[in-house]
């Protein structure tokens, strides 16, 4: 029976399939919610401009608040998929309460701030959770497969999901179409429950919180190969959010493109990330996960570079632009998804879940910072120079990987079976018009 798991493409392992269908299923809704939650505060409860700064803030808060500590628990739990299913379902509460309040008569600001809160707390110990269940759910063999396809789910719903909330809110108004999210959180709990993946994950010894927190923290900055991911991941999401800063204000005013051409671009992009979800498999295969992320990471100040130079006509801007969006966001979800095989394969089993957290807590943490320092190096020496100085800084992640002990060395033989082909996420997609995290 072990066997015949292994050797069977992951389209055709059903604990696969609801593991990847879960997480597409919230992807979808959480991306739903994106634009219905903002919208709801802004038509609907006339929200100020703090209380949008404060809901903006909560999605993101819980990450640098329990990130660190979500990774610990994680790591001293014996099986996973509990704590990933009661995840779900706190989200889902949370998220249904507000088409309920808003027909009592109780939504306020605060109390969508307070669902943002639940939400993404929720979302936080169910990431800390995940990673390590993956490796249980998945063959060594075959994770880099998975791990795309994850990516391609990602890519997928960053694509669909704000088209997919414009259609609900005009439907159903605002308040109603966060009732898709709350759906979305309880269809993923109950294919989660429909799962049977046995787990036999050893626990971490209970040592004290934050000594177990060290203990994460210690072992991503001293393995040579994490500590290279470490850093290559913080520099690039730090100048990239820099450069989004001002990106928009720099499309419109000098590149001269419209909205309508800016969804656009977003959309190749999200293109270009199935089709690096589909090719990296492929990629690793042959070549192995060390060599794809050398090269892969080489492409990534192309998108600024061109950004920085591009001119003339509109039609010639929009052309460079979806032809570099197209090549980056390939680029992007190969070099995440080996990140994610990497971590998996280097870090002890009894750490997984504290490294993972590090690492997300550090690329997550420095896009807020990014964000803000983007903004005034705008204001002070200018769009395009805000643009040419984040390529720059962003060639830097190039130096992390280069003089790191990776090595393109022949790859590991994985099974192959004829026909086989990834399912066509991520890490949060980084691309140039929508910044999300590469772990």
């Amino acid at each position: 029976m072990k066997g015949t798991f292994h050797e069977l493409p992951l389209r055709r392992q059903r604990e696969y399939r609801l593991l990847w269908s879960a997480r597409t299923v919230s992807i979808t809704g959480s991306e739903v919610s994106r634009l219905a939650v903002p919208l709801t505060a802004v038509t609907l409860l006339a929200a100020a401009p703090i209380e949008m700064g404060l809901l903006t803030a909560a999605a993101s808060l819980p990450a640098l608040l329990f990130g660190l500590q979500a990774g610990a628990i994680a790591d001293r739990l014996r099986r996973h998929r509990p704590l990933m299913i009661g995840c779900e379902l706190a989200a889902a509460g949370a998220a249904l309460t507000v088409p309920a309040a808003w027909v009592l008569g109780l939504l306020t600001v605060p109390w969508l701030i307070a669902v943002a809160l639940v939400i993404g707390t929720a979302g936080v110990l169910f990431r800390a959770a995940n990673f390590p269940y993956t490796a249980a759910a998945v063959p060594p063999g075959q994770r880099t497969e998975a791990l795309a396809g994850f990516q391609a789910s990602y890519s997928v719903a960053s694509v669909t999901g704000p088209g997919l909330a414009g259609a609900l809110v005009q439907l159903l108004t605002a308040p109603f179409a966060v009732l898709v999210e709350g759906l979305s959180f309880l269809g993923s709990a109950l294919l989660l429950r429909a799962m049977r993946t046995p787990e036999d994950h050893t626990p971490a010894a209970p040592k004290g919180l934050w000594r177990e927190v060290r203990e994460g923290l210690r072992a991503s900055l001293t393995t040579p190969t994490l500590r290279a991911l470490l850093g290559a991941g913080t520099t690039v999401n730090f100048f990239f959010t820099a450069s989004n800063a001002v990106y928009l204000l720099y499309a419109v005013q000098d590149l001269g493109l419209s909205g309508g051409l800016l969804g656009a671009l977003i959309a190749i992009s999200g293109a270009g990330g199935l089709l690096g979800a589909w090719a990296t498999t492929r990629m690793a295969r042959r070549f192995g996960e060390d060599k794809v992320l050398r090269y892969s990471i080489l492409l990534f100040p192309l998108d600024l570079v061109v950004v920085a130079t591009v001119s003339g006509p509109v039609w010639t801007v929009f052309a460079a632009l979806a032809a570099t969006g197209l090549i980056i966001g390939g680029a992007v979800v190969a070099f995440a998804t080996c990140v994610g095989t990497v971590v998996l394969r280097d870090a002890p089993e009894h750490l997984r879940g504290r490294i993972n957290a590090t690492m997300t807590f550090a690329i997550q943490g420095v896009i807020a910072v990014g964000s803000v320092v983007g903004g005034v190096l705008g204001e002070l020496i200018g769009l395009r120079e805000t643009i040419w100085l984040s390529a720059a800084g962003a060639a830097l992640s190039i130096l992390w990987i280069w003089r790191s002990p990776f090595r393109p060395t022949r790859p590991r033989p994985l099974p192959t079976v004829p026909g086989d082909a990834a399912l066509s996420k991520a890490m949060r997609d980084l691309s140039l018009h929508k910044s999300q995290p590469l772990v």
